[in-house]
This record gives C-alpha cells, structure tokens and sequence, in this order.
C-alpha cells in the first residue's frame, strides 16, 4: 500500500500494466478510500440518543429507508391446503397463500400433534447458488417429482447431517412455516436460476425501485404475520432459524419483525470491512442476497442484528467457515453483547463460534431446538 495523490491504493499488488485499470477482483482500486467513510453513525453508542427505544425507533426507521419501497401486502391470506401427509409427532401440509398484492406462494407448513395453540417456527432456507429448491431445503417434500426428492435429500446430507430442520422442530411440538424466496424453488426464473440471473434480476428490481435483498425481508416479515395468524400458532411464542442465507434472514427478520421472540442464526455472521476486504472478499459478495446499499452509511451487520434486543438471539459460526472469518465473527459478537450488555438482558444473547465448518449439523440443530424451548416454551 503506498500513498498517490492522498489515496491509498494496493498499487505494490499490481504489475505495470494492471496499474492501467482502476478495477480489479470485481472492486474499485479505492476501496480502502470508501471503506474510512462507513463510521455507523446510527449504531447504538455512536450518536446522542441515549435512550435504547427511542434509539430502536430511530435506526429501524433509517434502515427501512434504506431498503427501498415495500411489496404491498395481500387484501387476504386466502390459504388453501393442498395436500397433508401425515408424519411422526406431526402433519406435514402443502399449503397456498398471499404473500403479497403480487404473488401467491406455496408452501409448508408442519402442525405438530395435540393440542395448541402451539410455539411457531419460521425456517429460512439458505442460498448456496443452488436455485432448484428453496423450502425443500427445510421441509421434506412429499408427492413430488423424484428429482426434486434426491435433490432435497441430497442437500440435506450435504448441510444438514441428513436432518431436515423444519421437520426435526416439529416433530419436538413446533408449528413450522418454510416458502421460498424470490428466485428458489418454485419461484424460480424461466429462464434458469443462477448467480447471473440473480444479478440480473437485482439490477432490474432497483430500476423499479426495489432492492432484492430487502424484498426478501419484507416477504419474510409477512410470512411471520402469516403464521402468526394461524389459530394453530401462539402469536407471542414465534421464532425463526436458518443457515447461511438463512442464517441472515434471520437477524434481519429478528430485527425487523416484532412477532420474533427468540432466534437462532447460523453461519451468517461478520463485519462490512472483512466482507469487502482485499485479503478476506469473497468474489460473489452475497449473491445479492444481502445487499443492503446505502444501509451501510448508517449501520453494520451487527448493528442491523442488535435492532432484535433485548429479545432472545443465538448466533453459531464456524472456526472453519471459510465464507466468514473468524477474527469478523468475534468482533460482531463483540458488538452484539455490549447490546444486550447494556439493556441488562446478557442472558438472551448466546453466541458460538464452533470447530466447524459452512453446515447445521445434528449437534447443532440440537442446539436450536434448546434454546428455542429455553425461550419460547
């Protein structure tokens, strides 16, 4: 790194004739320049309001501003069950419902034997550039084609130590929900699901002045509201889980939806500056499934996270995680529990970092389910 001009620009990484270009690995060569302005000024502690609701309030607010305009909510939820199937401890439904003024979405939704109302669980699928299933990551599917069946069991091996998540957490007395999300599963694109399309379709979504990734969490909030609804589901005992992708959705639900009491992020957890790093930068940068923009001026991913206290949230990495560094990691629990810390609710925040790798084994899905029962039973 030397100084040009009062830039700091990675010049002694570049040959003669790269020093031509003024972008490399996807990134502009003065990012370390763009990187000194991001202060989180709305971070909790870092501004004049000292009073943590008012300061909850004030940074939701600007965090919503930043993610653009909202999918207008469906008149009705109009749900319709398709298919059921019963399974051990609880039934498995395919369901049908408005999840918006725009789209109609199905779904699973797993209703546990006896009677309720019962704790509600809304399951997060990950991203894993892998668009051909969505929910299914989550729930079993039944009466599908056999493609999408070894797809889904495949996946599940893969990430999962061969345990769907939605249907362990049911088969332990939880209302499950799981959709897909724009671009997964049945809401795929015509033309084929992939990072490409995905880029594609986040560039047009901001021409109509939506952002892709705060799409999502809108339609994850609604879908809470959904379950909340259910006369199955305790509205005051609902939370939320996932993996990777998931995991994100899931503090940024847990942040967002005042219906999620208790949640369980894993594998999604780290700084701004460790995310677009020279050094640490994944070349993919969420897929567009996390890009928040103009956010970024106001608040990091820890702060974003810290908006769901003092409400119960436990976040698991991985020491081996090779998506999230563990020295980021560490920081933003370090972050998160001077949160909680602070508002005298230490207790509710639990966070891991754990000899692992990118995954949500039995040992932790275990984990899940404790702590869920902790909180919410």
């Amino acid at each position: 790194m030397i100084a040009a001009a009062g830039l700091l620009w990675p010049f002694a990484a570049l040959s003669q004739e790269e020093r031509g270009f003024e972008i490399q690995r996807d990134m502009p060569l003065f990012l370390d320049n763009l990187k000194t302005e991001f202060t989180y000024p709305m971070a909790w502690g870092n501004n004049e309001i000292s009073d943590f609701g008012e300061w909850k309030d004030v940074a939701k607010g600007k965090l919503i501003e930043e993610m653009l305009l909202p999918p207008l909510r469906a008149n009705s939820y109009d749900m319709v069950i398709l298919e059921s199937e019963k399974r051990d401890g609880y039934t498995a439904h395919k369901i049908e419902f408005n999840l918006t003024k725009y789209s109609r979405v199905k779904g699973y939704l797993l209703i546990p034997d006896g009677d309720g109302p019962h704790p509600g669980i809304v399951a997060l699928h990950d991203h894993g550039a892998h668009f051909t299933i969505g929910k299914e990551k989550m729930v079993r599917p039944f009466n599908v084609e056999q493609t999408i069946l070894d797809d889904s069991d495949a996946w599940a091996d893969n990430l999962y130590e061969g345990q769907y998540v939605g249907d362990y957490l049911a088969k332990n007395g939880y209302a499950v929900l799981s959709t897909d999300a724009l671009m997964w599963g049945e809401r795929g694109c015509k033309e084929g699901s992939d990072n490409t399309h995905l880029a594609s379709v986040a560039g047009n979504m901001l021409l109509l002045g939506r952002n892709l990734a705060s799409w999502m969490t809108y339609e994850d909030s609604y879908a809470t509201e959904f379950l909340a609804s259910l006369p199955e589901v305790d509205a005051e005992r609902i939370g939320c889980t996932g993996l990777s992708m998931g995991g994100y959705r899931t503090f940024m639900l847990a942040a967002l939806s005042p219906l999620i009491r208790a949640s369980v992020g894993v594998c999604w957890m780290t700084t701004q500056d460790a995310m677009m790093d020279w050094k640490y930068g994944r070349h993919e940068r969420g897929g567009f499934a996390n890009n928040l923009g103009g956010v970024f001026a106001q608040l990091d991913y820890p702060h974003i996270a810290s908006l769901a206290c003092p409400n119960a949230m436990m976040l698991i990495n991985g020491e081996t995680d090779k998506l999230f560094k563990p020295h980021a990691v560490r920081q933003c629990y370090d972050t998160m529990h001077k949160v909680w810390n602070s508002q005298g609710a230490g207790e509710k925040l639990e966070t891991h970092l754990l000899p692992q790798g990118h995954e949500m084994p039995k040992s932790v899905q275990q984990m899940t389910l404790d702590f869920f029962d902790k909180w919410l039973k």
